[in-house]
């Protein structure tokens, strides 16, 4: 990752941050911009000048690090609602339809997202594109037992899908609800988001799909201008 990229993150990390009241209940996102704002959270709780908040993590990894950073936190079955969520994103439509799930935590991360009255996506300028999974692939994650009779469903329907293996072990990732992720690529990109998430979450087998859809409220970009680093305010119409 560039010095400049660190820098776009950074920004958006902390414009977010400084979003956050008093008293919030917060979801906090998964990813390297999103463990930025971690950090920027804590360094806020720790000053003094945010208090009472309570975050609710979307994987174990953000949770290790809230945790380190002296964060409060709870969890979904804990609380009603979620005032804040900030999270990252792999990409960003014109839309503000997202594919998430880089890091296999999409289940959570959606959970979290759908519960939150404000939903902020950070993100880098390269997020952005003009339709979703032409570059990144759609994460689906499936029960274990399920990926084949999943991945020759997913095949029907136009996708070419394989199954996601760790770098540093034998075998394929496993997520934080011990289920496996197939990744998927639709030759001209997703054409209708709404359509295709709920097609894909109806095949039997499959716990949930990358795509978020009508969720972001807000999206905060990061960019670099003459080498240094802004923040660009994207809000829905």
């Amino acid at each position: 990752m560039s010095d400049l990229q660190i820098k776009m993150k950074e920004a958006v990390a902390q414009a977010a941050v400084d979003q956050i009241e008093d008293g919030m209940i917060l979801g906090l996102g998964s990813g390297s911009t999103a463990a930025l704002m971690i950090k920027a959270l804590g360094n806020k709780i720790r000053e003094g000048s945010l208090k009472d908040v309570v975050g609710v993590t979307t994987s174990f990894q953000g949770e290790v690090l809230a945790s380190e950073l002296g964060i409060p936190l709870s969890n979904l079955s804990a609380v009603s609602k979620i005032d804040l969520a900030i999270d990252g994103a792999d990409e960003v439509d014109p839309d503000f339809q997202l594919i998430k799930g880089g890091g296999a935590c999409h289940v959570q991360e959606k959970l979290v997202a759908s519960l939150a009255d404000q939903f902020i996506v950070v993100v880098d300028s390269t997020k952005l594109v003009d339709k979703l999974n032409l570059d990144f692939l759609l994460p689906v994650e499936v029960l274990p037992g399920a990926w084949a009779q999943v991945q020759a469903t997913l095949k029907e329907l136009g996708a070419y899908s394989q199954l996601r293996m760790a770098i540093n072990k034998a075998g394929p990732i496993v997520t934080d609800q011990g289920n496996l992720v197939l990744d998927l690529k639709f030759a001209e990109g997703i054409k209708e988001p709404e359509n295709l998430e709920m097609q894909i979450n109806n095949i039997p087998g499959v716990l949930e799909n990358g795509l978020f859809v009508n969720l972001a409220d807000e999206v905060l970009v990061g960019d670099v201008v003459n080498d240094v680093a802004g923040v660009n305010r994207l809000k829905k119409n």
